[in-house]
């Protein structure tokens, strides 16, 4: 097998050939001197050693034949000096093979190969005692680790032979431990055949593992290495921690487990990479010299053999990289952490359920610690990372935080103020004076020029202490700040305090006059409690208010109960926010230890405290971000520069709303708009803006979002805009030369495959420019494309511009009488709607109006762009193929806000439909077929070779119906009226679209619902009638369809009841005739008279007809049971009933009676109305659906089209009635679901009548009164082809 796999690949090391021979080319030569040490043998023995044991053959593909073109070439080896030789060789074949594992040796003095390992057969019980003591040692460490150092992996045959002492003296006393350390630091090596032994003590016994493949060389072989399914002694828990040390010596065998028990995720790798060594090297001497090869005999190819170097010439890369002498002490610590896990991980979970303020939150965040693999953890990082990014994500909550305490950090507990009770509330002087002088000490208050008012205060104080001082607060802070314009409120050095004083001091900012709001709302999980905190009605002194305007300076020292403020304030609108991103420190969170160490340890900080503002949004801590981010110390004079901006605020933005009154291109909105501005000028939302440009952003977003329209635009202009009623300059006049070249870079012109013209420009010109290069225009482009089949337009690049030249683009596209109204134009300007027309006269010869018209579109086609499309697309004269449209504008006007650098650009024309009156350029065109922009192109010319198509495709329809259409006259006329109809189709997009219009006029002009077409594409004509052959299932399968398929009964007084949904292939059912008789016909055939259900059957086949109905007539001379007219052929087949079949016949006495509904179809209208027609059987139920014979199925040219034909009709009434589309009229008529009880009823009463009359005729004669005679078929008493069913 490995021969084989080696064989197949060789085509792949081909190369190497050329690398052989360059290698030994270069030693050879370069080696030749006078001295001959050795004959060119010596090179052709390495080679074999290398062939024959180099556990990479593959690598090796060429080399024979480069050492036999070398040797050739009677280039000789001479150097004098044979350990020279030696090392040259060895860098020669390690460079090649890049693998320097490979050594070359002179060991002149070895009488064998030098290194080999005495074999364990070979020693006493003793001495193989004596070596396994030296290289295995074993304690138990503290905190009750187990220790097992091993040097030398042991052998299948050393664990057979010793296993018990083993079990015994060692891994008896290592298996209590509560945790392994598996030392592999000094091991170099071992046996391949340990692997298992190892693996398996720590693998669990219910389970057999396959670890790994190994490929020996020398034997040619691969072996599984699979865990054993028993071991001496007893396994190691799974559940215990394994750790594995390595180290840069760590090589071989020892390097295989501890890369498997990394990959199984069984063991943390401390220490060092190893080696990268062999799993098995063996030193050979290379033929009769004494030269010798260290060469790996044996590799890895990991579980299944996946044929990659897995560990090998790289080594194990360690899971905890340290030196090697500090891999024990590493070791200890993870294991340490590892046992303090479960505490961990418990008594976070108890701090979750007992202080987490999001109580929703805490199910999710308690099934993810529960579910969380914390095999990889490591390190008290890895443990702090993994809980953090679980739990935020868990929760979305930031503030939830697990961190390292450092060991200078103080013993973890609640945050400052978090869980301690209140500081004691500071004593307030008595003395009117002292508190006085307190206020001043506290509070700065000043008015800076412009009737600026300013207030600093530095902490925050209980609502107590603000009650106590209230009076002198009033008279010395507040009385003072009243009569200001604006306020100015300095909080960069308050680090906060108490949260009860916020609602307080809130208060003051409310609108005068106003009734209580909520302000924010808090949940303490420690105490329960929910608490709305509302506007307080009754204060100390009046109300600041909003309106006049208050600025907040913060930094990143603003805190607590300060950035509070600053938050609620911000979040009210009731202040704009100047300065640095808060401290994000709140007094809402607690400290809980999870780990403490002699290192430090781990605390979870939770939050106490869900503040949840007055727009119902929780807040989750972090800074407060000002509106206008500046450093610290700049922020008293940026607040004045916003204060300065805001005194401009509300002449800009009602600026802004008398421009949209007096241009906006839509003035049902312009009022509600106008409002809507005004209102929120009203609540103060745009003291967020900032500056000009804040402000644009912040107006074109509500304009946009007030009106729906995009076009809407506010935006800062520091330059000065040209205005708008200077002309623009005359067009530059261009020389012939320069206008030729000019036109061809505009324009793009081809003619594709079929004569389908392609014009491509990317920009509407104005219409006099357009008029001015009209004859070059149309000698260099137009003229190429005028003469096409038909015209792509693509627009797909184009983004409008002038729309002037709209209507003279297309007024190429109709004649020129009569002319055409294109599309309205409704002005703002002069609030005046202008219709817009086609033009009498163009330059040059019209594409007219027949030629398909196909314009693509994107994205980003806009303005005079759409409006060409979409008046090609409302006239339908054209197909718009791609992506919708933009839904820019005809016509924008730019104007400046004032005198400011603020302007506002908006649509001023609107564009409406010339068929329905509505505007339609908002919203844009939508393409009559949507697809990618990129294939808009290929698109158009699928529909363009489709159209083409379609009257062939007519013609080959038409001349389907006419020659097999059942009813010929009747084929003919449809076949004429089709060819017609060809112009409606002059704008079909698709074969499925094809498929429903002609289907539609088929049946329209035939009346008959059953002729049909359909689109199946090339991946579904599995669905195709008639088409795929039959799958005949086997009589296993069968015997179980029967059961299904079939539902038989006795019901009262010996009336048999048989239903079947569908009628069966003849040839099908022959095959099966056996089971059908066992399974349904014997339960029913011995009953005094049959109902057959026929209400839920939809037809099939007609072919086993004949042979059911022969089971109701005598098995005497055929009986005729009706003529079907073939139209393909022309002819008219017979159906006679049968002389044999499978069973026993019913016969022709006894009563049988059919049921029927409007769904009852095809062939079991055949069966009802031939059972019928002959007075066999009575018809009780509904009229039948009026279907037809099956058709036939005809695929249509080279297109996915289908078209299903009735192709045969009864004709074997006297009369010439059938029916087909009429349906077959009952007996009995009543609703399908009262026709089973009517039926028994009537045979039960037959049958009581029948046997008190022995004497009676057929049952039959009872139940309607009518003879039953079979009826008479004239002529030899001779049937057609016989058609089995269930003979």
């Amino acid at each position: 097998m490995v021969k084989a796999a080696l064989c197949r690949s060789q085509p792949s090391w081909i190369p190497m050939t050329r690398a052989w021979a360059l290698l030994l080319s270069t030693l050879l030569c370069g080696l030749a001197g006078p001295t001959h040490l050795f004959q060119p043998s010596l090179v052709l023995d390495m080679a074999k050693v290398l062939l024959d044991n180099y556990c990479f053959p593959e690598n090796l593909l060429g080399m024979q034949e480069a050492i036999e073109q070398v040797i050739k070439s009677r280039e000789i080896l001479g150097i004098s000096d044979p350990h020279t030789l030696a090392h040259v060789l060895t860098a020669g074949v390690q460079s090649s093979l890049n693998d320097p594992r490979l050594v070359i040796s002179y060991e002149p003095s070895a009488l064998v190969a030098p290194g080999q390992a005495t074999a364990p057969t070979n020693l006493t019980q003793e001495e193989l005692l004596a070596r396994l003591q030296k290289s295995i040692r074993h304690d138990v460490l503290e905190g009750n680790v187990g220790y097992l150092r091993v040097d030398t992996i042991p052998s299948q045959e050393v664990v057979s032979r010793l296993g018990g002492f083993l079990v015994a003296s060692v891994w008896r006393e290592l298996r209590g431990t509560s945790a392994l350390v598996l030392d592999l630091r000094h091991c170099s090596g071992g046996h391949v055949s340990g692997i298992p032994y190892v693996i398996s003590y720590l693998h669990p016994e219910n389970t057999v593992l396959h670890v790994d493949t190994v490929y020996d060389r020398p034997s040619n072989t691969t072996t599984e290495i699979w865990t054993l399914p028993q071991v001496p002694g007893e396994r190691y828990s799974a559940d215990k921690d394994v750790v594995v040390l390595t180290s840069a010596h760590t090589g071989g065998v020892a390097e295989d487990i501890a890369h498997i028990l990394k990959q199984m995720r069984r063991a943390i790798v401390v220490g060092e990479q190893t080696v990268g060594g062999a799993l098995e090297l063996q030193k050979l001497r290379i033929g009769q010299s004494d030269f010798f090869l260290t060469v790996p005999v044996s590799r890895s190819l990991g579980p299944l053999g996946r044929g990659s170097q897995v560990w090998e010439g790289s080594g194990v890369p360690p899971c905890v990289g340290t030196p090697a002498k500090q891999a024990l002490e590493k070791a200890l610590a993870i294991l340490t952490l590892r046992r303090a896990l479960p505490g961990v991980v418990r008594r976070l979970q108890e701090a979750l359920q007992d202080y987490y303020a999001r109580v929703d939150r805490v199910p999710a965040l308690l099934h993810h610690l529960a579910s969380t693999d914390f095999s990889t953890v490591v390190s008290e990082e890895d443990l702090v990372t993994k809980l953090n990014t679980g739990l935020q994500a868990v929760s979305e909550d930031p503030r939830l935080l697990v961190r390292v305490l450092r060991p200078k950090e103080t013993s973890p507990g609640p945050e400052a103020g978090a869980d301690d009770p209140p500081e004691a509330t500071p004593a307030v002087p008595e003395d009117e004076a002292a508190r006085q002088a307190l206020v001043d000490s506290v509070f700065q208050v000043s008015v800076l020029p412009g009737n600026v008012g300013y207030l600093r205060f530095d902490s925050f104080a209980d609502v107590s202490v603000l009650g106590a001082l209230g009076p002198y607060i009033l008279r010395q802070v507040w009385e003072p700040l009243q009569d200001t314009e604006h306020l100015i409120m300095d909080l960069r050095q308050n680090p906060g305090g108490p949260s009860s004083a916020v609602p307080l001091l809130l208060s003051y900012f409310q609108s005068p006059g106003a009734s209580p709001v909520r302000l924010f709302t808090t949940y303490d999980r420690r105490t329960n409690v929910t608490q709305e905190h509302f506007s307080r009605t009754e204060l100390l002194g009046p109300r600041y208010g909003s309106q006049r305007g208050v600025y907040l300076l913060t930094s990143h020292r603003t805190a607590t109960a300060a950035e509070e403020l600053a938050f609620l304030m911000q979040s009210l609108g009731w202040a704009t926010l100047v300065g640095e991103i808060t401290a994000g420190s709140l007094l809402h969170t607690h400290t809980v230890p999870l780990l403490e160490t002699p290192e430090g340890g781990l605390a979870l900080t939770v939050p106490v405290l869900t503040f949840i503002d007055n727009h119902g949004e929780c807040w989750l801590g972090g800074g407060v971000v000002p509106d206008a981010i500046v450093l610290a110390e700049e922020a008293l004079d940026r607040a004045q520069e916003v204060l300065e901006f805001h005194r401009s605020l509300g002449a800009l933005v009602e600026g802004t709303g008398r421009l949209l009154e007096a241009h906006y291109a839509r003035p049902q909105v312009v009022g509600q708009i106008g409002d809507l501005l005004q209102a929120k000028l009203a609540q103060g939302a745009y003291r967020t803006a900032v500056d000009l440009e804040s402000l644009a952003s912040q107006l074109t977003a509500d304009l946009q979002e007030m009106s729906g329209d995009h076009r809407l635009l506010v935006f800062h202009s520091p330059g000065e805009l040209a205005a708008e009623e200077v002309p623009p300059p005359p067009p530059a006049v261009f020389s012939p030369e320069e206008l030729s070249y000019l036109i061809e870079a505009l324009f793009k012109t081809e003619v594709l495959p079929g004569r389908l013209g392609y014009l491509r420009f990317d920009a509407m010109a104005e219409l006099e420019t357009v008029k001015a290069i009209g004859p070059q225009l149309v000698q260099l482009v137009w003229q190429r494309l005028v003469d096409t089949a038909a015209l792509v337009v693509d627009l797909r690049y184009n983004p409008g511009s002038y729309s002037e030249a709209v209507p003279l683009l297309c007024s190429y596209f109709f004649e020129a009488e009569p002319r055409r109204h294109l599309y309205s134009v409704f002005d703002r300007a002069t609030s005046r709607v202008t219709e817009v027309w086609t033009l009498p006269q163009v330059a040059g010869q019209r594409y007219g109006p027949h030629k398909d018209l196909y314009i693509l579109t994107s994205h980003t086609s806009g303005s005079a762009a759409e409006a060409f499309a979409h008046t090609m697309q409302d006239l339908q004269r054209a197909t718009v193929i791609g992506e919708p449209t933009a839904g820019g504008a005809l016509s924008v006007g730019i104007y400046q806000v004032g005198s400011s650098p603020l302007y506002a650009s908006m649509p001023t024309q609107m564009a409406l439909s010339a068929s329905t009156g509505e505007a339609w350029d908002l919203a844009g065109v939508e393409p009559d077929i949507t697809v990618p922009m990129s294939e808009a192109l290929s698109t158009a010319q699928d529909i363009v070779a489709l159209r083409a198509k379609v009257p062939t495709v007519l013609q080959t329809t038409g001349k389907l119906v006419a020659d097999n259409y059942a009813s010929p006259g009747l084929g003919a006329k449809v076949a004429a009226k089709l060819s017609h109809l060809q112009s409606r189709y002059s704008r079909v997009t698709s074969e499925g679209a094809l498929a429903e219009m002609l289907g539609a006029d088929l049946q329209m002009l035939s009346g008959d619902p059953h002729l049909k077409t359909a689109h199946i594409p090339e991946d579904a004509k599995d669905r195709i009638p008639g088409i795929v052959p039959m799958q005949i299932p086997s009589p296993e399968v069968f015997e179980d369809l029967i059961r299904f398929s079939f539902h038989t009964n006795v019901l009262e007084d010996n009336i048999g009841y048989l239903r079947f949904d569908m009628f069966g292939d003849c040839e099908l059912l022959t095959q099966v005739s056996e089971l059908l008789v066992e399974h349904v016909w014997k339960k029913i055939v011995h009953t005094d008279a049959m109902i057959i259900d026929m209400r839920f059957n939809i037809g099939g086949p007609t072919s086993s007809i004949s042979a059911l109905c022969s089971y109701f007539f005598d098995e005497g001379p055929p009986i005729l049971l009706d003529k079907i007219y073939s139209r393909p052929n022309d002819s008219v087949s017979e159906l006679w009933t049968h002389s044999q079949l499978a069973g026993e016949r019913y016969g022709p006495a006894k009563s049988v009676v059919i049921l029927t509904s409007g769904v009852t179809a095809g062939a079991a209208e055949e069966f009802t109305y031939i059972m019928k027609r002959l007075g066999r059987a009575l018809v009780v139920g509904e009229v039948t659906s009026g279907g037809c014979q099956p058709p036939q199925t005809y695929h249509v040219d080279d297109t996915h089209l289908y078209i299903t034909i009735p192709t045969a009709r009864s004709v074997g009434a006297a009369d010439g009635s059938s029916w087909e589309g009429v349906g077959v009229a009952p007996h009995v008529a009543v609703p399908a679901e009262a026709a089973l009880a009517r039926a028994k009823e009537m045979l039960q009463g037959t049958l009581t009548r029948a046997r008190r009359s022995p004497g009676r005729q057929g049952h039959l004669e009872g139940l309607r009164g009518l003879s039953p005679g079979p009826g008479s078929a004239s002529g030899p008493h001779t049937r057609g082809a016989r058609v089995l069913g269930l003979a």
